[in-house]
C-alpha cells in the first residue's frame, strides 16, 4: 500500500550523480532534441530505509535517505502529443536490461524512472504504476535537460495516496521531495574538466563570488514567487488547503530571524532597528573588507603581470642583440675566408713550378 499524504517520507533526501544529468542530457540530445518528445530511463540505486552506503565511498548517510548511483539506462518510449492517455513503454526491455545489470553489481536496485518533462504529465501516475512491478515505491526525477531558470535541473517525486478532507475517496498525487546534486571526488574531478571550456578562466574570483550571490538569489526569489502565487491560488479557492504544506511554510517563517526588536529607549516612535541595523553594518564591514583584500590582489596580479611583460621585452631585446652580434661575426667570417682560399690556391700554384725549377738545377 503506497503511503498517504502525511507518511511521504518527509525525512528523504534524494543524492543525484553527476554521471546521472549527463546521461540524460546525452539520451535526450540523441533522440528527442528540437522536437517537444521527452525521453524516458530507469534508475538504479539503493534504499534499505536504514543506512546508505555508495559502494566507492565509505561514507554513511542518514537515515531514510536514498542514494542514486552511476547507471540511467535509456527505455524504448513512445506518447501522443494530443492523447496523454496513449503511451507505449517497453517494460520487456525493463526487465532485460534489470537482470543485466543484476549480473553486473547486485547491491544496486531499480529504484525509479526518470524523464526530461520539463513537469509533471497526466501519464506520469500510470507509468508510475508499471515500474511498482520492480519496486514497491517507485521514485520519479524529473529533470530538465534544458532550464531556463536558475536552479538545481531535477525535481524528485513519490507516489502518495491524498486524503481529502470532505471524507471522499482517496486519490494516487505525486509529492516532492528534496533533491540534491552530489558526487565523489572522482566524478568531482571530471566535471571540473568538462566546465574548463564553459568558464571564463579570466574572470576573477570576486566577480565568480558576487556571480554565485546573486544566482543564488535569483533563484530563491524564483521559488519564494512561487510559494505566493500557491498562497494566492489557495486564498481564492482554486487550489484546497494543504495543511502540510502550510505546516512547512510556517516551519519556515519560525525560522527567520525577528530583526524589528522593540525600542529600549523611551521617545522613540514605533520599533526601533538597532539589531538590524547593527548587522548590516557588521555585514558591510565584512564586505568591505573582502572588497579591499580583492582590490588589493588584482593590484598585485597587474604589478606582476608588468613585471613580467618588462622582463620579456628585456629578454627579447638581449635575443635580438645576441642575433645580431652573431650574424655580424658570421659576416666578418664570410667576408675574411675568399682571401685565405685566394691566397692558398696561389700557393698550390706556385709550388709546381718551384718544383720544376728545382729539379732543372
Amino acid at each position: 500500500m503506497p503511503p498517504t499524504l502525511g507518511e511521504a517520507v518527509p525525512s528523504t533526501t534524494v543524492s543525484i550523480a553527476p554521471l546521472i544529468l549527463l546521461s540524460a542530457c546525452d539520451h535526450y540530445g540523441r533522440s528527442a532534441k528540437g522536437t517537444r518528445r521527452r525521453v524516458v530511463g530507469v534508475l538504479l540505486g539503493q534504499n534499505n530505509g536504514l543506512d546508505v552506503r555508495s559502494p566507492s565511498s565509505p561514507s554513511t548517510y542518514s537515515d531514510g535517505e536514498l542514494m542514486l548511483m552511476m547507471m540511467t539506462p535509456a527505455v524504448p518510449f513512445e506518447e501522443d502529443e494530443k492523447d496523454p492517455a496513449v503511451w507505449f513503454l517497453d517494460h520487456n526491455y525493463v526487465e532485460s536490461m534489470n537482470d543485466m545489470f543484476k549480473k553486473v553489481n547486485a547491491r544496486e536496485k531499480l529504484i525509479g524512472w526518470y524523464h526530461s518533462g520539463p513537469k509533471l504529465r497526466a501519464s506520469d501516475l500510470e507509468i508510475n504504476e508499471l515500474f511498482k512491478r520492480y519496486t514497491p515505491n517507485p521514485l520519479l526525477v524529473i529533470i530538465d535537460v534544458e532550464p531556463k531558470e536558475l536552479g538545481v535541473p531535477t525535481d524528485a517525486y513519490f507516489a502518495v495516496e491524498e486524503i481529502k478532507d470532505d471524507g471522499t475517496t482517496t486519490t494516487k498525487t505525486f509529492v516532492h521531495t528534496p533533491s540534491i546534486i552530489e558526487a565523489e571526488e572522482a566524478e568531482e574531478i571530471g566535471v571540473e574538466h568538462l566546465l574548463r571550456d564553459i568558464r571564463d578562466v579570466a574572470v576573477g574570483s570576486l566577480t565568480t563570488r558576487v556571480n554565485s550571490q546573486l544566482q543564488s538569489l535569483q533563484g530563491l526569489h524564483l521559488r519564494l514567487r512561487d510559494i505566493g502565487a500557491y498562497l494566492e491560488k489557495v486564498l481564492s479557492g482554486q487550489l484546497p488547503v494543504n495543511h502540510a504544506i502550510l505546516g512547512n511554510l510556517q516551519d519556515v517563517f519560525n525560522l527567520l530571524p525577528n530583526l524589528s526588536t522593540p525600542s529600549s529607549t523611551d521617545g522613540e516612535e514605533g520599533h526601533n532597528n538597532d539589531l538590524a541595523r547593527a548587522m548590516s553594518v557588521k555585514t558591510n564591514d565584512q564586505l568591505m573588507a573582502i572588497y579591499v583584500s580583492s582590490l588589493i590582489r588584482a593590484i598585485i596580479a597587474f604589478h606582476d603581470l608588468i613585471d613580467n611583460k618588462i622582463k620579456n621585452r628585456q629578454d627579447q631585446a638581449e635575443e635580438k642583440e645576441k642575433e645580431e652580434k652573431e650574424r655580424a661575426e658570421k659576416e666578418k667570417k664570410m667576408a675574411s675566408s675568399p682571401d685565405k682560399d685566394g691566397s692558398s690556391e696561389k700557393g698550390k700554384e706556385d709550388s709546381p713550378k718551384e718544383k720544376k725549377k728545382g729539379d732543372k738545377e
